[in-house]
């Protein structure tokens, strides 16, 4: 069984992976993990008996709490949370500050301000080791701190002792206020779900949460309510505002009989919306779903710091332990190095804590992921948006990706005079239950009559049976493979032939207008390093050259099967990090293939989220450049505040081990790099501008075979 389980108070990063260690060794339990940003466990366990135990064990874990209702990002009131921490740092400086005016010959006075401003900073940390070490586990920065601030008060350096913990329990308030501050602002920028939904019912109206709304209940929608969940509006007209699902600053006019998104935002008059899914299967749900489970799975950058968390605060204290006691064996005057050095050791174990890593790395991700979804781009983890960062090859489908998948009927093209309604009706029939975009060219047009035995084939087209007659609808292999003799033609369009009763009636001509952004936006990914541009299609080698020559692509593969398609994808792949971009439905198995799926417009349906790393809740090509900045970007800032992060820490230990840094600046060098990494993981939502795509409707002037039915 998976569960998540939501926690409070877990306030330190290092801590997040003890318990989540802790929790790996509960017998029954097949995995956790510990998500430090959202303070929530996820674990695989057994049975309900080992849930419980999961929960003794994180609600006996230092402060943390496990809570029954998810915890909202409210904004933070930093003197009501923090006032306890603030006010006992400031008793605590201003005692300290005090010593200094106090002569030495007051040495009572000195030792009496001494020891209260050392208790009232100091006592919470110095319990909390305590419980800390009746549960078996020590080196966490609590136990770290406390052996540092005592081994300086051994050496008579109370000052410093005082400076010590006044430094870190002020790094810890001012780690709690940013973390704190950008979980609520990473949490606005998902700020998706409505809270509350007015259905109308025989007895006027009822407020209803969006989980309690069921299929065919019609919803009253006010001018600035979000709708809840996805429906069709069936009274009333209005604007709405669906920036917060595909990014894009932009409204949709909206009317009676048209389709509406959970989660866009009315902008215009009142509406009534019928919801056509439950929330659980709406849209803003599967956003939100997908968001928070982003970070279930860890990029390596991430495994890598859990690694490193686990050896290098023994590691460090270890080699503490052999300065301070196995160094001064070797120098001149054992007894008299032996405070200089223990005094040097202490410097060790003041910067052994890997806090800056452990939270700036996880944070960047957090934060390009949500920023990523802000612009209606779902990452499905930290592992995509690092495999995504590495693209160098850019595979695309055609129809729907390059083009609108907008298809209409150019021209038909019937073997005898006469028959072109004959044709159109009998290619309409066929196409009543496809699936396949392409049988939305046929909208409109009247079948011929109702098609029974439906086989679609994929690669091929579709065969049937209509008046107890057998009809082939498709391309040129299908009509070969069963036997109908007939000539191929060539057309820039999209070919489809037809055959009835085993006579070829003639072909079909289908036009997709191409996307009027697929060249800038292809032209972008070169820019940013993606060393080659591949269409990979089904349709025909005269079609796909003329689209891949109209958006600049460098290589064209026609004319492909879905087994043809994935063992390219295949070959790509070894050649270079390979993203696919495709419809998400018909793509799958390439999706899956590939090093990073990118499904576009997926949103809405759970087998293109399935397959997908990514996905893009509009059509918009220009997310694809986009999604690829922002994940090297993310990729750019872990890397700085790593290399930043341990750079720092080796250079204080050197300068402590030559007694060049005091024990305060050394806490105040670590508080410091651990703000400024936490500072850098928000530039990856900064430096970027989002250009629109316009695309075009059908503009064939009249001429499609869909005109003139109507």
């Amino acid at each position: 069984m998976q569960k998540h389980i939501q926690l409070s108070g877990l306030d330190c990063a290092a801590c997040a992976l003890e318990l989540e260690e802790e929790i790996r060794r509960v017998r029954g339990v097949r995995s956790a993990s510990v998500d430090f940003m959202k303070q929530r466990l996820s674990l695989e366990c057994d049975d309900e008996e080992t849930l419980e135990k999961v929960k003794r064990v994180a609600s006996n874990f230092e402060e943390v709490k496990v809570i029954e209702e998810p915890l909202r990002a409210a904004k933070p009131n930093v003197w009501k949370t923090y006032r306890a921490d603030i006010l006992c740092i400031a008793f605590s400086a201003a005692l300290l500050l005090a010593t200094f005016f106090i002569p030495e010959r007051y040495s009572v006075a000195l030792y009496v301000l001494y020891a209260l401003s050392y208790a009232s900073v100091a006592a919470s940390i110095v319990w909390t080791t305590v419980k800390n070490l009746a549960h078996g586990r020590i080196f966490d920065e609590n136990f770290l701190m406390t052996i540092a601030s005592i081994g300086a008060i051994c050496l008579a350096q109370y000052a410093e002792a005082i400076e010590v913990m006044l430094l870190y329990r002020l790094g810890e308030l001012l780690q709690s206020i940013v973390v704190g501050a950008s979980r609520k602002s990473i949490a606005d920028l998902m700020d998706l779900k409505s809270e509350s939904a007015t259905v109308l019912t025989e007895n006027g109206q009822k407020t209803v949460t969006p989980e309690q709304i069921e299929i065919g209940d019609v919803m009253l929608v006010k001018a600035g309510e979000k709708i809840a969940v996805d429906g069709v509006v069936v009274k009333g007209r209005t604007a709405l505002d669906v920036k917060s699902l595909s990014g894009e600053a932009a409204f949709a006019d909206v009317s009676e009989g048209d389709a509406v998104l959970g989660g866009s935002i009315n902008a215009g008059g009142v509406i009534e919306v019928r919801a056509e899914k439950a929330y659980s299967d709406s849209t803003v749900a599967k956003i939100l779903d997908l968001v928070e489970n982003s970070t279930a799975k860890k990029a390596k950058p991430e495994k890598f710091i859990t690694k490193f968390a686990k050896i290098y605060t023994p590691v460090v204290c270890l080699a503490a332990a052999v300065v301070a006691f196995l160094v001064p064996l070797f120098t001149g005057n054992h007894y008299a190095d032996f405070g200089d050095w223990v005094y040097r050791a202490l410097v060790f174990l003041v910067i052994s804590c890997p806090c800056a890593l452990v939270i700036s790395v996880p944070l960047s991700y957090f934060s390009g992921i949500g920023f990523a979804a802000k612009h209606g781009i779902l990452v499905k983890g930290s592992t995509s948006l690092d495999t995504l960062a590495r693209t160098k090859i850019a595979a695309f489908d055609k129809t729907g990706t390059l083009t609108l998948g907008d298809f209409c009927v150019s021209a038909a093209h019937p073997v005898k005079e006469g028959e072109r309604e004959f044709l159109l009706a009998v290619a309409a029939a066929a196409e009543q239950k496809s699936s396949h975009p392409l049988a939305r060219a046929f909208a409109g047009i009247a079948p011929l009559g109702e098609a029974e035995d439906v086989f679609e084939i994929s690669g091929r087209g579709i065969k049937c049976r209509i008046n107890d007659k057998t009809a082939l609808v498709g391309n040129a292999k299908l009509l070969a493979e069963n036997g109908v003799a007939f000539e191929p033609a060539e057309a820039d369009g999209t070919l489809v032939y037809a055959a009835y009763d085993n006579k070829y009636l003639g072909f079909l001509e289908i036009e997709d207008k191409i996307k009027e952004n697929a060249r800038e936006s292809l032209a972008a990914l070169k820019k940013l390093g993606v060393s080659r541009t591949v269409m990979l299609t089904g349709d025909n080698s005269r079609r796909a050259e003329k689209v891949a020559a109209a958006v600049g692509l460098d290589e064209t593969y026609s004319e492909l099967l879905p087994d043809q398609k994935l063992e390219i994808a295949s070959k790509l792949k070894k050649e270079g990090a390979l993203t696919y971009v495709g419809d998400g439905i018909n793509d799958a198995p390439v999706l899956i293939e590939a090093d990073t799926g990118v499904s576009m417009g997926g949103v809405g349906s759970d087998a293109a989220i399935e397959a997908s790393d990514a996905v893009l809740v509009s059509d918009d090509l220009s997310k694809v450049p986009l999604a690829v900045r922002i994940a090297r970007k993310t990729r750019a800032v872990v890397v700085q505040n790593i290399a930043f992060s341990i750079a720092v820490k080796l250079i204080l230990m050197v300068l402590g081990l030559l007694d060049i840094v005091p024990l305060w600046v050394a806490v105040l060098a670590d508080v410091g790099v651990m703000m400024l990494a936490v500072l850098n993981s928000f530039r990856t939502r900064t430096g970027f501008s989002n250009g629109k795509g316009k695309e075009t409707a059908c503009t064939c002037g009249g001429c499609c075979e869909r005109s003139r039915e109507e």
